[in-house]
Formats: structure tokens, C-alpha cells, sequence
């Protein structure tokens, strides 16, 4: 029997927790759904990630609330999928910050990447109808300080190179120790990387996040990692996900294989380690399928539509 599409059958709702990893830092996580953090300031908040609608935005500010009431002044978004930028008009953000390639990526394809992960993860797009359109940037940046205020210390916004999209961001608080990372790193959580560019950043775009030497680490999906050994560990896992499959799409690529050889290989390959975290059988026919386009000299990820991911799923994931 064919798997059902996607996350279209994922209809559990998730237990989320907000944790206080260090004065003013806060992070928020939901078993494997996307993750959302914020830095308080002396008299203002910097949130990281929007959520996909308003109405789920507000559950999560709903939560910072009872810690803080201050205005947020920055809503800074890791990258441009939806399910991160979806929900900004909820922050009602003085500034909301984007990277040059987000700006780029939310413009060229910004509502088909709407319209395909709502048709792949419908659970997360609470109340959809409340989405004023897309979200856009006021402030395009690749590197930006933030003076949090007082002793609070600074953030610094830095695009460290191309990785889960063209122009993740991340967020770097020297004080507390503290990095968000989006979803450069996933903590025993599978990477969806259909967008990616798999071969920078198992390599140099990785070595650049795990400099920051960070004590905690948010990263896109599952748990915070916590001391400097866990968050290497968190960043190594990423890269062997990664690699792994860039090791098997090749093998089958180089021999003048199919799509659907290279698919079942890295299946095989994964399934053993990988294949009982959040979302792996929902990732990977997009994932392998963008590694290919990569063997195959194709630099810009293809724009994937409601109608590409369901052909791709057929090919891949149907009997």
C-alpha cells in the first residue's frame, strides 16, 4: 500500500514547551514540529521564527507572554518556508529581518512553497484563513548586531552560508552561550532539504555553525541540545544525515541509475539509524530528489509545487 502524502495523515497534536535556557533566552519546542525561541532585552524582544499562521503564532506568544510583556521589536526569520514566516503578523514586529536570498526566494517562489507545504503538513496551518499574504522583510541582511540593552548583552544575526535553503540565518548570543540555528541543525529530527545545498553545507556551512563552540543550541526540530559536547553531537548527526545521503544519490547517479534506485538505497541506508525520528518518510523522497538535481549540475533548488511534490511522492514512495 502506497504511504499517505506527506504529513497529510499527521493529525496528533504536539506537547510544546517553552524552556528559559538562560535570562531572557527562551526556546520553544513541540516534539519535532518547528521550533521557535526569542531573546528578551532591556525593554524590548527579539523573536526567531514566525510559525505558520497567526493563530499558532499566538500560541507561542501566548506562552513568552507570561515571562515578558515587552514589545517585540525584531522578528528575525531563519529562512523562507513557510511554516517559519507565515505567521509574522502576529508579532506585529517593528522590524522583521530577512538574508538577501530569503528576500530573493520569498518573491520567487514564495506562494508555491505556500501552497505546497500546506498540502503537505495541513496540522500546522492553524486557522489558515487568519494569513494576511506573504510575509516580507523590512530589514535585508546577511550580518547584524543587536544591542539587547543593559548587561543583556548583543545578538548577532549572521548568514554563515548556503545549507537547509540559500540564505538560513542564525542567531548568536555571546552572553549566554546560546545559538539558533534554524534548521542548519536537527536534533534527532529528520532534515528535510529540498531546497538545500547538501554539499556546502555538510562541509563549510556546518564547520562555520559549529565554531560558535555554543553551550545550547536551538536548532529547527526537536529537543535543545545542551553543553558544548551535545550541540557538536547535534551538528555531527546533521552531517552524517546528510552525507549518507549524498554517499548512496551518487553511487546510483555515477552507474546511470534511476530516481526511484537512488531513493530506495538512501531508504535503505537511513531507515536503520533515521527512520523512526519526526517526519523521515515525509523528507526524504524530496530530499533525494534534490541531491540528484545536485549530481546532476543543477545549482538553484526547482521550485516545488502541489503538483511536483505529489508527482515525486508517486514516483518515489508509491508502490
Amino acid at each position: 500500500m502506497a504511504k499517505a502524502f506527506a504529513s497529510s495523515n499527521d493529525t496528533a497534536e504536539k506537547i510544546e514547551t517553552l524552556e528559559v535556557l538562560a535570562e531572557g533566552v527562551y526556546a520553544y519546542t513541540a516534539e519535532g514540529d518547528p521550533n521557535v525561541g526569542a531573546f528578551e532585552g532591556e525593554d524590548f524582544v527579539v523573536c526567531f521564527d514566525a510559525r505558520a499562521t497567526p493563530a499558532s503564532a499566538n500560541i507561542w506568544l501566548d506562552e513568552l507572554r507570561k515571562h515578558t510583556d515587552k514589545p517585540v521589536k525584531y522578528l528575525i526569520l531563519s529562512h523562507y518556508h513557510a511554516v517559519r514566516v507565515l505567521g509574522a503578523s502576529a508579532f506585529n514586529a517593528e522590524h522583521i529581518l530577512a538574508s538577501t536570498n530569503t528576500a530573493k526566494l520569498i518573491e520567487e517562489r514564495g506562494q508555491q512553497d505556500w501552497d505546497s507545504e500546506f498540502g503537505r503538513m495541513p496540522r500546522l496551518f492553524k486557522q489558515p484563513e487568519g494569513i494576511p499574504g506573504l510575509t516580507r522583510p523590512t530589514k535585508i541582511t546577511d550580518d547584524y548586531t543587536i544591542d539587547l540593552g543593559g548587561d543583556r548583552g548583543k545578538l548577532e544575526v549572521k548568514f554563515v552560508g548556503r545549507g537547509h535553503t540559500a540564505g538560513d540565518l542564525v542567531v548568536w548570543h555571546e552572553k549566554s552561550k546560546t545559538l539558533f540555528a534554524g534548521d542548519l541543525v536537527e536534533a534527532e529530527a529528520a532534515l528535510y532539504t529540498g531546497d538545500a545545498f547538501h554539499y556546502d553545507w555538510s562541509g563549510k556551512t556546518l564547520d562555520a555553525v559549529k565554531a560558535y563552540r555554543a553551550e545550547f543550541l536551538l536548532g529547527g526540530r526537536g529537543p535543545v541540545a545542551k553543553t558544548v559536547a551535545n550541540t557538536d553531537a547535534a551538528i555531527e548527526q546533521t552531517r552524517h544525515f546528510i552525507q549518507s545521503m549524498i554517499e548512496e544519490v551518487e553511487k546510483v547517479h555515477k552507474r546511470g541509475g534511476s530516481l526511484k534506485e537512488a531513493f530506495e538505497a538512501t531508504h535503505n541506508k537511513l531507515n536503520a539509524e533515521y527512520g523512526h525520528w519526526p517526519i523521515f518518510e515525509h523528507c526524504l523522497p524530496f530530499d533525494v530528489k534534490r541531491v540528484w538535481d545536485e549530481c546532476s549540475k543543477i545549482d538553484w533548488p526547482v521550485i516545488w509545487t502541489d503538483k511536483l511534490d505529489k508527482e515525486i511522492w508517486a514516483e518515489l514512495q508509491g508502490d
